[in-house]
């Protein structure tokens, strides 16, 4: 109710780069449906759950006036998009009528050793909570199983889906919960905080076949599809006219709006595809399309890919 009641506004398309961000970070879908260890939405015992409403008045306001919020996410340097989604999370959380952020990307040590790192403690009306933030892109196989977590990987090759669950479920989880934690957990006035994750993103289909959805996944995950390079010519073949363009990596998170006098001309794309190294990092563009402003607004997105990935 409450993405729908947002989502299905002008809102999800608001001009503000941070603010779309923003509002795709508080209700896009969860990856994953059924998981081992609990998922938990941030705004779960929030006002703004009951009366999305308030939430939508703030999310306007946001629109109407980012200055705020930009200044936010330039306080610190944002150079990951892991960081990017915790901080648009947390200007939201701290804005929240009813939640109480006690600490955020809470180092835990012992004897001068970095033992982990706790995202999110929080209060709210239904106890202390300790969450778990992660924004993830994840490429099935066109050959194995996709219903098998291991065989789905990061577009740097090297991050699997089977590998974060362990990590969340062996090393972040249970962090609030050790022995180490106790004193500072005492010095926030904090007992045991329930640990839980939220994780977030999209699951891209190798095209042309596609394949199984991870176990577990969501019905309602965001997808797109993703080709080698080598395939480019044949995919462009069937989407004659279309306007592709690529996305910088801090822009994955929202739906992509570019205006016209942005947009790259189809061979633009060409000739940048062309000029591409032989073992170049995986590319995210995206397929627009006018709207009734005159603006281009994101309608898919694929992940291009040399001809040698994962091996390099």
């Amino acid at each position: 109710m409450l993405a729908g009641m947002i989502l299905n506004t002008p809102l999800q398309n608001a001009r503000t780069p941070a603010v779309r961000d923003l509002i795709w970070t508080l209700l896009s879908p969860p990856l994953l449906a059924a998981t081992a260890k609990a998922q938990r939405h941030p705004l779960q015992a929030s006002i703004w759950q009951r009366e999305p409403e308030r939430l939508h008045a703030w999310l306007l306001q946001q629109e109407q006036s980012p200055a705020a919020l930009l200044s936010w996410l330039t306080h610190k340097p944002l150079h990951r998009l892991g960081l990017y989604y915790e901080r648009l999370w947390q200007f939201a959380l701290h804005a929240a009528p009813d939640l109480e952020v006690v600490a955020a990307n809470l180092p835990l040590r012992q004897n001068g050793k970095t033992l982990g790192e706790m995202d999110l403690l929080l209060r709210d009306a239904e106890g202390e909570h300790h969450l778990e933030l992660a924004v993830k892109f994840y490429l099935g196989p066109r050959t194995a199983d996709g219903a098998d977590t291991t065989h789905w990987l990061g577009p740097n090759g090297h991050d699997r889906l089977d590998l974060k669950l362990a990590h969340l479920t062996r090393q972040q989880l249970p962090l609030s919960s050790r022995r180490e934690a106790r004193s500072t957990l005492r010095l926030l006035h904090m007992e045991q905080p329930a640990a839980a994750f939220w994780m977030s993103g999209y699951l891209f289909q190798p095209w042309p076949q596609g394949c199984t959805p991870p176990r577990g996944a969501s019905d309602a995950h965001l997808r797109g599809h993703w080709l080698y390079r080598r395939d480019w010519a044949d995919f462009a073949a069937q989407h004659p006219g279309a306007c592709w363009q690529p996305l910088p990596r801090l822009a994955w998170l929202a739906r992509a709006r570019v205006e016209a006098s942005e947009r790259w001309p189809e061979e633009n794309v060409q000739q940048w595809l062309h000029a591409q190294p032989e073992h170049a990092k995986t590319q995210l563009l995206v397929r627009l399309e006018e709207d009734q402003t005159g603006d281009w607004l994101e309608v898919q997105r694929l992940f291009v890919l040399n001809d040698q990935w994962p091996e390099v």
